[in-house]
């Protein structure tokens, strides 16, 4: 089970139309780290996400609509600095992110070894994505690799902790809010805080979702780059 304080750390869900899964992913992260808050996100959801959830014991914040998946998140971080939290967990809501990894993925914040924690899915594990995804994904990693000097195997990682100064630097507008994967590593890089990568278990998608698979992959891997490109815009220093 889990050594750290629970009740310092707020597990954090985005959800749309997850009415299905949400349950056993709330159920799950409770079973895992008995006590710790599960706020779920329901951005807009047309099917019963919320109620699901709700009554699986996790809070519930809904949206009017569906904001996407980066100001869901977003919508999380402010909702643990208003409440005082000093660590931040974010899984996926598809039942993907295996929550029995939680405790390895918070620890090293906890020590205060990190500011960071990105679960990998793909060290010392066999995932492995479609060939889209996976020609994204080096790109992404190559980019990074460049910017940073810093190696990232997982670079679109959703399973994710922070501490406290990472909550509050993003709750501000230099969050990229479209789609947060490579630029908030890069950003993160160069605003001085530490990361480091966990290895995690990533269940496959029984329904093939992703928020970048579909039929999408060359707009998102423009947006990512356009993205990037803006991250060089930004004002670099933490906001403390």
């Amino acid at each position: 089970m889990n050594s750290t304080n629970n009740t310092r750390s707020l597990v954090l869900v985005p959800a749309y139309n997850e009415a299905a899964r949400i349950g056993s992913v709330v159920e799950g992260i409770k079973h895992i780290v008995p006590g710790m808050p599960v706020l779920v996100i329901n951005d807009g959801s047309k099917d019963a996400t919320s109620s699901v959830a709700r009554t699986s014991g996790a809070i519930v914040i809904t949206h009017p609509f569906n904001m996407g998946y980066g100001v869901a998140i977003q919508t999380g971080y402010k909702y643990a600095l208003a409440n005082n939290y000093d660590y931040l967990i974010q899984l996926d809501a598809d039942g993907q992110h295996d929550p029995s990894c939680i405790p390895a993925l918070l620890a090293p914040v906890v020590k205060g070894e990190v500011d960071v924690a990105i679960g990998s899915r793909f060290l010392g594990n066999s995932y492995r994505p479609p060939f889209a995804r996976r020609m994204g994904m080096a790109l992404f990693r190559r980019i990074v690799f460049l910017v940073t000097g810093k190696f990232v195997t997982d670079t679109t990682s959703g399973y994710q902790a922070f501490n406290r100064n990472v909550i509050r630097f993003f709750s501000t507008d230099i969050f990229p809010v479209d789609y947060p994967d490579a630029d908030m590593l890069i950003t993160l890089h160069r605003a001085g805080f530490r990361m480091t990568e966990v290895p995690v278990r990533m269940f496959e998608n029984s329904e093939g979702k992703s928020m970048h698979g579909g039929f999408k992959p060359i707009y998102y891997m423009f947006k990512m780059l356009l993205s990037i490109s803006v991250t060089f815009m930004r004002d670099k220093r933490k906001n403390q």
